[in-house]
């Protein structure tokens, strides 16, 4: 029997983007209220061996989902303004995916371990210190998600979001994939890229206590060098726990990951939610007819 595969995908402007196993579709909602679909194929790397070895396929998902995931964002912009015909050249989309790295490391991993060394003189256990900065590290998280749901934008986003869980969780569900059949849905799903971050942040605790508290540069460097790692392992965690769901203890474990989705997800409106099942049905499609082949 062939192995299942997980259909997902994300939010981008007035839109949704699904992922299937040989092509993405990005389905984006006109100023004037009607429909636009892209259809790309993917790259290599994002169908090939890499993307099922264990611990290697969480570095390949984090750089897909960055590029991929500017990729449609640019492409949903240009359509919301009724630009689509404007080329997203491989410059810029690298550039943007640069600078978005460069953003979350500083924000996220440079920023708290200099706030917690201003307490250095105060804290004379390694363990705690990399606890204090680990909080301070969520904390900004939580902060951040909490800051961008102020523009109406984002929140619209965030509804979009919403419909692309519930497409994902009705079609996981053997549900019909019409408007009215997936209404009662979840927002929430175990494998939203918000429940990967929390299982990141945690991880990079345990992570960077093992290391210690060397020297201030090599500490720096380390919350650089470590990021492929830790995203590997907050892969693989998140995963896992998408497979034994049923699992209480599991549940338990996932229980933060979900909660946090509350603050990037919101309840999408019948429009939104024919959007996202229109990408999921054209992704689902053409696996099916690849398959047949």
């Amino acid at each position: 029997m062939a192995k299942r595969f997980y259909y997902g995908g994300q939010a981008v402007i007035e839109g949704v983007m699904m992922r299937g196993q040989k092509a993405m579709v990005t389905a984006v909602r006109r100023p004037g209220g009607g429909m636009v679909m892209d259809t790309q194929p993917l790259p290599g790397i994002s169908t090939g061996k890499m993307r099922k070895t264990p611990l290697i396929r969480g570095v390949v998902v984090l750089i897909e989902a960055l590029v991929l995931g500017i990729k449609t964002l640019v492409y949903s912009a240009n359509v919301s303004m009724e630009k689509e015909e404007e080329k997203i050249s491989g410059r810029l989309v690298w550039t943007m995916v640069a600078g978005s790295l460069a953003f979350a490391v500083a924000l996220f991993f440079i920023a708290p371990l200099f706030l917690t060394r201003l307490l250095d003189t105060y804290i004379q256990s390694s363990i705690i210190f990399h606890l204090i900065e680990g909080f301070i590290r969520l904390g900004f998280f939580i902060a951040y998600l909490k800051l961008i749901t102020l523009a109406p934008d984002i929140k619209r986003v965030f509804a979009y979001h919403g419909a692309e869980h519930k497409a994902v969780n009705a079609y996981e569900d053997g549900v019909q994939l019409e408007v009215e059949a997936i209404r009662e849905h979840s927002t929430a799903h175990v494998r939203c890229g918000t429940s990967f971050l929390f299982a990141v942040l945690i991880i990079a605790i345990i992570v960077f206590a093992l290391i210690g508290r060397p020297s201030v540069g090599l500490m720096v460097l380390s919350r650089i060098a470590f990021i492929p790692l830790i995203a590997a392992l907050g892969y693989e965690v998140t995963y896992f726990g998408a497979r034994h769901i049923k699992n209480s203890l599991v549940r338990a474990l996932l229980a933060p990951g979900l909660w946090l989705q509350r603050l990037t997800t919101r309840e999408p409106d019948d429009n939104q939610l024919e959007v996202a099942l229109s990408a999921l049905k054209r992704v689902v499609e053409i696996d099916r007819v690849e398959e047949a082949a």
